[in-house]
């Protein structure tokens, strides 16, 4: 197996010094203060000492003003900050991210989110596991979705939810109706609510459930169906991964 074109039998050094790991945890250095570990970590891969660059890390992730402090005394969101520093100190071309705003809040998540933008703008490749489907569809371009140890899909996030996502839309209806008239009976709706709403599920992600939708409230009106109110949203990310779940579980 090659690396960046190194031979990972042979030149196996050569191909982890362009490769940065942030791992869920600490394990090491918890009485160090942050600018000695971080430039320690950049120091194990043979780079000479750069105390610019160092300073710049730290600056970028929010934590120069806690150089100084041992990391066992900063909080879980900055020791967090602590390991993605180190994974750049010797300024990698890949970098893993496990689960690295696991158990922070969300306004650090965010912080974190614009951070690894700026990493993919450098031109970083970033490989991030994550539970936060949001995450996902906020930052990937490719999304690989696992279950069981087994990946079930791989593809470029826009051309994945084009293909499965799904629209959906609630039709409050201004008085409640015991079946559907003929003339809704091509569209893919069915009554809810004790026959006061009507509920359409379709598209194929690509903008034709809004084209429907809208057709579906013109059929309405000319079958002289009033209606108070329409709910429509997309499929999100999460709304596939719990599906491509199911249907795991189903064919299991």
């Amino acid at each position: 197996m090659r690396v960046f074109g190194h031979d990972l039998a042979t030149e196996w050094r050569q191909a982890r010094s362009r490769i940065g790991l942030v791992p869920q945890e600490l394990s090491t250095d918890m009485f160090e203060p942050v600018k000695r570990a971080v430039a320690y970590s950049r120091g194990l891969f043979g780079l000479p000492p750069n105390p610019e660059r160092i300073e710049e890390i730290l600056r970028s992730l929010s934590l120069w003003e806690k150089r100084d402090e041992r990391i066992m005394a900063l909080s879980g969101g900055m020791k967090r900050r602590v390991l993605i520093a180190k994974a750049l100190a010797h300024e990698p071309d890949l970098l893993f991210l496990d689960e690295p705003t696991a158990g922070v809040d969300v306004e650090l998540r965010k912080g974190m989110w614009r951070i690894i933008d700026q990493m993919r703008e450098r031109g970083v490749t970033v490989i991030l596991t994550t539970h936060y489907i949001e995450e996902a569809e906020e930052m990937a371009d490719r999304v690989g979705i696992i279950s069981g140890g087994r990946i079930l899909m791989v593809d470029e996030k826009d051309a994945m939810m084009s293909r499965l996502g799904r629209t959906e839309a609630h039709i409050t209806l201004a008085k409640p109706l015991d079946a559907l008239p003929a003339a809704l009976g091509h569209f893919p709706v069915e009554l809810e609510d004790g026959g006061n709403a009507i509920c359409y599920r379709g598209g194929d992600g690509t903008g034709k459930g809004k084209e429907e939708v809208a057709a579906l409230t013109k059929a309405l009106i000319a079958a002289g169906i009033d209606y108070s109110g329409i709910d429509t949203r997309e499929s999100s990310l999460e709304d596939i991964f719990v599906t491509l779940l199911g249907e795991d579980e189903d064919a299991a």
